[in-house]
């Protein structure tokens, strides 16, 4: 039972590691899906931005995977709940993503509808960006389940206070991520212009999580008492000040650090708040699903360990590689 319980605390990180991962890379692209407008005015300027993430989104794309494999590999009971309950909410993610990336193709392809594709760039990464948060927000807070560990309560159930300012939390932290990569990556007047996006973004960033900070007092105030949040609480504040000093001294490679840091200290503190619980149920704790009475056999996480431990080498070597390859700035053609 021991070592059951060893492998269950290490599954939790693995899986919470992969979530941070798909956070911070995939999160940038995502960002600047949403911004693309804001920072992009020109079709020259657009294009630089779609060359700054080609060749790394769908790669990025490979953690969220990984993470929902684990997931269901490691704790099934809770990937049932929680992808049978948010079915219409991930249903939206899901076309999304899909749109998103049948835009990027089709918007090099089908001149005459370029503006009809780029719009669907912006809302397949504008939706995404919003939801993940708001669907976090309602596992942390708790959902009804029965003695089944089914979900019962209706799509509207998903829109209360705290996940709600949880999501909009989540959207600042992938717009940061977004606007801070575009300034490390695109010359010129995207660069400035992300540069300024950055900062009116660090304002709602600061503002979302003060909101999110009294919510949780309100709704989980027994998180008060989680040691390791506030050490995580003290990491994201730290790094969102020096995150500002860095935007005001145009440093864009420390800012975009500094927001990745940020985003850490957020996983830090939702993970310490809500462990050992994968999915709580907030009309009954006894039915709140946590890593003891969700998890798959001993010999299941035992087996999944060693393929992770091959796998997750490769996919982390992968990514340094392909970062690695197409690094560098990326200029704004001239339309003459």
């Amino acid at each position: 039972m021991e070592t059951w319980d060893t492998l269950r605390y290490i599954w939790f990180v693995l899986i919470g590691v992969l979530l941070l991962g798909y956070s911070i890379l995939d999160g940038f692209d995502l960002g600047i899906g949403t911004l693309f407008r804001v920072l992009g005015k020109k079709k020259e300027e657009r294009e630089a931005m779609v060359k700054s993430i080609g060749p790394v989104w769908d790669g990025n794309e490979v953690w969220l995977l990984t993470g929902g494999g684990a997931l269901f590999a490691a704790f099934p009971h809770a990937y049932a709940t929680v992808f049978s309950g948010f079915y219409l909410a991930l249903m939206v993610v899901l076309f999304s993503l899909i749109f998103r990336a049948v835009s990027l193709e089709f918007r090099a392809q089908d001149t005459k509808r370029k503006g009809f594709w780029e719009g669907a760039f912006i809302v397949g990464s504008f939706l995404p960006v919003l939801l993940f948060g708001v669907a976090l927000g309602n596992v942390v807070v708790g959902v009804p389940l029965d003695t089944t560990m089914n979900y019962t309560g209706t799509f509207f159930t998903l829109l209360r206070p705290f996940p709600l300012v949880l999501g909009l939390l989540g959207f600042m932290a992938f717009l940061m991520q977004g606007s801070t990569y575009a300034a490390t990556k695109v010359e010129g007047s995207v660069q400035e212009r992300a540069r300024k996006t950055a900062k009116l973004i660090w304002n709602g960033y600061t503002l979302f999580l003060i909101l999110a900070f009294a919510v949780t007092l309100i709704y989980i105030p027994e998180a008060i008492t989680k040691i390791p949040a506030w050490i995580f609480a003290a990491l994201t504040i730290c790094s969102l000040v020096v995150l500002r000093h860095s935007l005001n001294k145009a440093k864009d490679g420390l800012a975009f650090m500094m927001s990745s840091l940020a985003f850490i200290g957020l996983w830090g503190i939702i993970g310490a708040i809500h462990f050992p619980n994968l999915v709580k149920a907030n009309n009954d704790p006894a039915f709140s699903l946590t890593i003891y009475n969700a998890s798959s056999s001993e010999l299941t996480l035992k087996v999944m360990l060693v393929i992770a431990l091959i796998g997750m080498p490769i996919v982390i070597g992968y990514t340094i590689y392909l970062y690695k390859i197409f690094k560098g700035k990326i200029q704004i053609e001239s339309s003459s």
